[in-house]
């Protein structure tokens, strides 16, 4: 991150942070960029096509022309303070900023004016309803919107949301354009003006019919949280104006109602309008600090740890109750640490500073113990037990190695580094493959973090997709001899064994009988005898690890001077290779059950891109607990998961998720299964 050498003048309220949500797409940060200009935070409004905005300033947001990372930002507006935290849309990139919307004062769910893209907004207005957190709708994008589009998209919505919608503001349209709107709220007509604050105008005729049946419906909806207000309705009087604005302010803010409002980023259409609901109805900050637990004193709710950098590691966080200075002590569930520099994010600009006051969002340095989700408090302060993050199934994995041999070592400390920032993904070694894997949300996920890894370490890899975790089993039982005889002066090696080898009922395992008698084989070299049968079940006669068999040592015999454990243990290992191939091997697949997640009137469909992957349907019903949406549940070879997050999605728009885990193991039939050891043995 870059340094900005004069931080922005700081006024004295608390900091109040706005999450921006919604689908990837919706000009989430070009509206960002539009409410710092406006505010006068910058002075040119940049535009994510030309590469010029505060946010998506990465390399890899350049290129995707989107946010692949969160975005921070601050202004102020009319002595208010504001931090702005932009979280990516699309799905691959959208965790990244699931720990921010936890101490979130208010989330902005941006969409565009299409109903039929309406659904792509649900899966965030569920969690924002799960976390609690107050949000607000922009229809961004208004210039777009057809006639009769806002009353439909409303209609679209509101079964989506646990509360109920409060449209504030309805479009003026004149011919194919709209120029304005009136809002509801304060029942006065505004028409755009680019660059500028809207004007102040007449309500048009051709629109005070639709604006009084809108403007009631909005009066109703406060009057079920307010007996005033509906004792007013009731009595077909005229309720106070200051009333019905008081009445948002708390009902929004008590996430009670989801007031929708109207505008657009790049046109300048309704920003003010914005800004202005965000002064006046976004909660304080110490409405986030309740409802995570904070009872007293002060605490740092971390949401991401960021690397590299002239700063090198920051915690990105958000100070709740008291404020934060450098060198405060900070007490987490792995002990206490001093705080280290703190400072102020525009974009990959910061700023020093030596205080953050109630509701700042910064960056720490020196806090190396904490992780997104962690809250660090003040000695003494009364903290809950919040919990840490819970990501998405990571249904993305890549076996990666590197170009370069001598990269090795660089490879696992980048691996860790990304990893924490990220938590979303993961890394681990498979030492039955002998694969280095890298486990992401989906294959744009990868893509990204592959590019990073070059990009900011260095380390250049090759990939190719996971290896799956075939078995071998056998048929029928075994007897086999083997003796292990070498000589070669002084002291030789002897070891012989007789082993007998039976087939288990799957998922049995191993195991493994001694039933020697009369001393053939001394029971020092009987635990090396088991050694090497293990040994040589790490690879079978087909190329794979074996499951689900018995042995029993019967027999044997020993050298008094040249037997040894490594003598015992060599015969085990060759007695139980022999064995495998005559007891007639076979292959076994994981399988796994799947559940998918898709909205209504996909399922079949989903269903059918399961199947078509030797997939086992068990079922297809409404979803447990979203409406409109379908579960699809399956048993499904491990091998067909690749590429199915991408297939899902591409019939759902973009929405359909799953999740996986392993069931059994099954035998895999004869045709497949020759490919499988023809590409075992190709690749060994």
């Amino acid at each position: 991150m870059a340094s900005i050498q004069n931080g922005s003048a700081r006024g004295s309220s608390a900091t109040r942070a706005v999450a921006l949500v919604g689908p990837a797409g919706t000009g989430k940060t070009s509206l960002a960029e539009a409410l710092l200009f406006t505010s006068g935070a910058i002075n040119r409004q940049g535009t994510v096509e030309a590469g010029s905005t505060v946010g998506d300033a990465s390399a890899e947001a350049r290129a995707r022309g989107g946010s692949t990372e969160l975005n921070l930002s601050h202004f102020e507006y009319m002595g208010d303070r504001f931090a702005l935290i932009d979280v990516p849309g699309g799905a691959g990139f959208a965790a990244d900023g699931l720990a921010a919307l936890q101490s979130a004062d208010m989330a902005l769910v941006v969409i565009d004016p299409a109903p039929e893209r309406a659904g792509l907004a649900e899966p965030m207005l569920r969690q924002l309803d799960e976390l609690g957190v107050p949000h607000a709708i922009f229809v961004n994008k208004i210039e777009q919107a057809r006639a009769g589009a806002i009353r439909q998209l409303i209609a679209e919505l509101q079964p989506m949301s646990r509360e109920p919608l409060a449209l504030r503001q309805i479009p003026i349209r004149e011919g194919e354009r709209i120029t304005g709107y009136v809002d509801l709220a304060l029942e006065r007509a505004y028409r755009y003006r680019p660059g500028k604050e809207s004007a102040r105008v007449e309500i048009p005729g051709e629109v005070l019919e639709r604006e009084r049946e809108e403007r009631t419906q909005l009066l109703e909806t406060l009057a079920d949280f307010d007996d005033a207000l509906l004792e007013a309705l009731l009595m077909d009087e005229a309720p106070d104006q200051q009333q019905v604005m008081s009445d948002l302010a708390a009902d929004t803010g008590g996430n009670k109602v989801v007031p929708v409002v109207l505008g657009s980023a790049l046109a300048d259409g309704g920003v003010h309008r914005l800004l202005k609901l965000l002064r006046h109805e976004a909660p304080a900050p110490g409405a986030a600090a309740a409802r995570m637990g904070i009872e007293s004193g002060g605490a740092l709710h971390v949401f991401k740890v960021a690397n590299g950098g002239a700063m090198g590691r920051l915690a990105l966080g958000r100070v709740l109750g008291d404020g934060l200075g450098e060198g405060d002590e900070l007490v987490g569930r792995e002990g206490s640490e001093r705080t280290g520099s703190l400072f102020f994010v525009q974009g990959e600009k910061t700023a020093k500073q030596s205080v953050a006051q109630p509701g700042d969002v910064v960056a720490v340095a020196k806090i190396d113990s904490a992780r997104p989700g962690m809250v660090l408090g003040r000695k003494g302060a009364e903290l809950a037990e919040t919990g840490l993050v819970s990501y998405p199934p990571r249904n993305a994995a890549l076996a990666i190695t590197t170009r370069d041999r001598k990269d090795d070592v660089k490879l696992s400390a980048a691996l860790h580094r990304l990893c924490e920032e990220d938590p979303a993904l993961e890394w681990s070694q498979d030492d039955i493959n002998h694969e280095t894997l890298l486990r992401g949300i989906n294959d744009d996920h990868l893509t990204v973090v592959l590019g990073r890894l070059q990009r900011r370490y260095g380390v250049a890899v090759e990939t190719r997709p996971q290896s799956i975790a075939y078995r071998e089993s056998i048929r029928k039982p075994a007897t086999q001899r083997r003796r292990h005889k070498k000589q070669s002066g002084g002291h030789g090696q002897y070891g012989d064994c007789v082993i007998e080898l039976r087939p288990l009922p799957r998922g049995e395992g191993f195991r493994f009988d001694d039933k020697i008698t009369g001393g053939a084989i001394p029971k020092q070299y009987i635990p090396a005898v088991e050694a090497g049968v293990r040994d040589a079940m790490q690879r079978g006669p087909l190329g794979f690890a074996v499951e689900d068999v018995a042995v029993t040592l019967t027999d044997g015999s020993f050298h008094a001077v040249d037997s040894s454990e490594l003598a015992f243990r060599v015969a085990g290992r060759l007695a139980m290779g022999e064995a495998l191939e005559k007891a007639a091997p076979y292959l076994l697949e994981p399988i796994c059950k799947v559940a998918v997640d898709t909205p209504a009137g996909t399922g079949s469909k989903a269903g059918s891109v399961v199947s078509a992957r030797r997939g086992q349907i068990l079922g297809l019903a409404p979803h447990p607990d979203w409406a409109r949406w379908e579960r699809v549940e399956a048993l499904l070879p491990e091998s067909g998961v690749h590429g199915l997050d991408a297939e899902l999605r591409s019939l759902s728009q973009g929405l359909a998720s799953f999740t996986t885990t392993f069931d059994h193991l099954a035998e895999l039939g004869d045709k497949y299964a020759d490919e499988v050891v023809k590409a075992r043995a190709a690749a060994t």
